[in-house]
């Protein structure tokens, strides 16, 4: 009974696929009433601007008042106490370091140096965006599982009285080459349940337009679930930094100095909410508000690092991380590295025992070295592969 209700919901999303598109490039007409509804949408996406600025990428970002940022549109976060100077109370030790995430960001910006204090970036989101993003796939293990995401990743062993109080890794930049109806990612899970937070870098011309790398944010809950600033939930706080920031500067194969993100998801001791960090300097970009939650009012059980690669039916399967199957060398190879999690006493635990899980070994692999080179608190997971594309490895 189980496996044929597994092959029912395949089906179903398969032709949810076939129908969903009307050509190769995902076009698709829109009745008058369609038409109305997005330009309802689009105007409760795109806030009030204080300020215009744009990317040297061409990106627009407005620069919205923090109390009318759509996080707020949320119902049960209307009337909160949160302000564009909230700092959490976070276990995690800061450190210092002379590369901050948010010192890169700033090189983004065509001329400003970010948005005022008081304002957030968010990206302007047109019609066609709307349209493309129709076809955003559900995210694997949501409502059913999607056998058309692949993963490569390693994840703590699941015991349902683990107790996690955040997680973070450092990750190196790629691009895997992308096609439309493609997309692949490296990220960063914790999960309660049906409730999941995801960080990390993606290339995904659904979502973004391009095939830029970005960073992305996904956030699951209950039946909810959007990336970056799509729906309401996730609380921005940092002027500088979009959610959404395409890096200029990505590895290439054989490089002598290595391209990383390090980010954190943490629980804030005091109050619940979930914040994403950034850089070992922990660069406070915003929050999960935990009301919004379920199961992550309290702390997490499940925490998984790694790549993940999407394709339609109709597609073949993308490369993913390097584009090619790892090696074991940081300079050839897609990883992350200092895989670490927070108990509930917020103390850092650097983690040793992951289970591998890699769904298409033909064509996608992975390397999980806890200590890598004898190196202390190094664990690396090499991971990637060509995908259903010629590799020239």
């Amino acid at each position: 009974m189980l496996i044929r209700q597994r092959i029912v919901r395949q089906t179903l999303l398969v032709l949810y696929f076939l129908l969903s598109y009307d050509g190769v490039q995902g076009e698709i007409k829109l009745s008058k009433l369609e038409d109305l509804e997005m330009e309802k949408q689009l105007k409760l996406l795109n806030k009030p601007a204080v300020k215009t600025i744009k990317t040297k990428y061409g990106d627009t970002y407005d620069c919205v008042d923090f109390y009318k940022q759509p996080a707020f549109d949320h119902p049960l976060l209307r009337n909160r106490n949160f302000h564009p100077k909230m700092k959490p109370t976070l276990a995690r030790t800061l450190q210092n370091s002379n590369t901050s995430a948010a010192n890169k960001s700033l090189n983004i910006w065509l001329k400003e140096n970010g948005c005022p204090f008081g304002t957030v970036p968010i990206k302007r989101v047109t019609k066609d965006d709307l349209i493309r993003q129709r076809h955003i796939p559900p995210p694997e293990g949501f409502a059913f599982e999607s056998t058309l995401s692949n993963l490569a990743t390693v994840q703590i062993p699941y015991d349902p009285n683990n107790k996690f109080a955040g997680a973070g890794m450092s990750a190196t930049l790629w691009n895997p080459h992308i096609e439309s109806q493609q997309h692949t990612a490296c990220r960063l899970k914790i999960q309660k349940g049906s409730d999941i937070l995801q960080a990390g870098w993606r290339v995904d011309p659904t979502l973004y337009r391009d095939t830029k790398t970005r960073s992305f944010i996904h956030f699951q809950a209950g039946n909810t679930h959007c990336f970056n600033t799509l729906c309401p939930g996730f609380v921005i706080v940092n002027s500088k930094f979009p959610v959404d920031v395409s890096f200029d500067t990505i590895q290439q194969r054989g490089d002598k100095k290595v391209w990383e993100i390090t980010l954190f998801i943490e629980r804030d001791l005091a109050n619940g909410n979930w914040w994403l960090l950034y850089d070992v300097n922990n660069e406070q970009i915003g929050f999960w508000p935990q009301e919004i939650f379920t199961k992550l009012t309290s702390f997490a059980n499940n925490v998984e690092w790694g790549g993940v690669a999407y394709s339609s039916p109709s597609v073949s399967e993308p490369p993913m991380g390097s584009s090619c199957f790892p090696v074991g060398d940081p300079a050839y190879d897609a990883y992350c590295r200092r895989l670490n999690v927070l108990n509930d006493k917020g103390q850092t635990v650097h983690i040793d025992k992951t289970n591998v899980r890699v769904t298409d070994p033909n064509h996608y692999g992975i390397m999980d070295e806890p200590h890598w080179r004898g190196a202390k608190y190094q664990h690396m997971v090499f991971y990637g592969g060509p995908g259903g594309f010629e590799t020239l490895c």
